[in-house]
């Protein structure tokens, strides 16, 4: 009996330790799943190409509005899918008198390169440049908008150049945290490589944030995005009943009208 026990344990410590190997072996394609096809660009959407520090040559998409905008902002994704199902979220956002650049990041959307933290914080700031040096551009009302992932992004870009507000749509602390929520069985701190560190940018930026977060969100938990707004002293706004890839965190009318309140609001004093 004993000998039998003892086999079941060893079997089990070997499929355990097998699949923390993997874990670590294979954490970029679990982490990043870009759809690397290159869409087509819309009738309305202007092309542009952004350079990194590290040489890529990248591209963005950017949508303006009949008028001169409220503000600009820089929308960084989330880790999957690419530019072309950022678009409704553009276009709702001009509806409202906002431009937006869709930031492409490099291993997305045809671009060149492999997605990494340092990487996406690369793409980040060239989206950053090329706005700085627009015409139609007024650097004191770009806004930055961070989807999941994507907000580790902006908030670190925000620590570093800080923008006239901030929009964090299902952000973490930190990526670990997402991880053992997920695999709670498996070392997520020790294995993982790719921080994130979401609320450690924001301690290095003190402009106006909002989260925004689904109370249904089975993906980033709810409770992880409060713990963003709670450390960070943000607004928050939950969309009742909504998931992680649930449209009403795309295009729904209360997370667009938290948006818009909130960069209004940030550049109210501008005039």
């Amino acid at each position: 009996m004993l000998a039998t026990i003892g086999r079941i344990l060893l079997a089990v410590g070997g499929a355990w330790l097998a699949l923390v190997l993997l874990a670590a072996v294979f954490q970029r394609q679990l982490i990043y799943l870009p759809d690397t096809t290159d869409p087509q660009p819309p009738a309305d959407v202007e092309v542009v190409a952004l350079t990194t520090e590290d040489g890529l040559e990248l591209t963005a998409w950017y949508l303006a509005p009949d008028a001169e905008p409220v503000t600009t902002v820089l929308l960084a994704p989330g880790n999957a899918g690419n530019r072309a199902g950022r678009v409704p979220t553009a276009r709702a956002l001009n509806e409202r008198g906002h431009a937006v650049l869709l930031l492409e990041p490099r291993g997305y959307g045809g671009n060149p390169g492999r997605p990494s933290e340092e990487g996406l914080v690369a793409d980040a700031r060239a989206a950053r440049d090329h706005l700085d040096v627009r015409a139609d551009v007024e650097v004191a009302r770009i806004a930055y908008l961070g989807e999941s992932i994507g907000s580790a992004v902006v908030a670190a870009l925000a620590a570093e150049r800080p923008p006239a507000a901030l929009v964090l749509r299902s952000p973490f602390p930190e990526l670990a945290d997402v991880g053992r929520a997920a695999y709670p069985f498996l070392p997520i701190r020790t294995l993982l490589r790719h921080r994130h560190p979401t609320s450690e940018y924001l301690e290095g930026y003190d402009g106006p944030v909002l989260v925004v977060a689904g109370d249904a969100d089975r993906i980033v938990p709810t409770r992880l995005s409060r713990e963003v707004a709670r450390r960070a002293d943000a607004t928050l706004v939950e969309i009742p009943g909504a998931g992680h890839n649930d449209a009403a965190l795309f295009v729904g009318e209360a997370f667009i009208d938290a948006v818009d309140d909130h960069l209004r609001a940030a550049v109210a004093d501008l005039g």
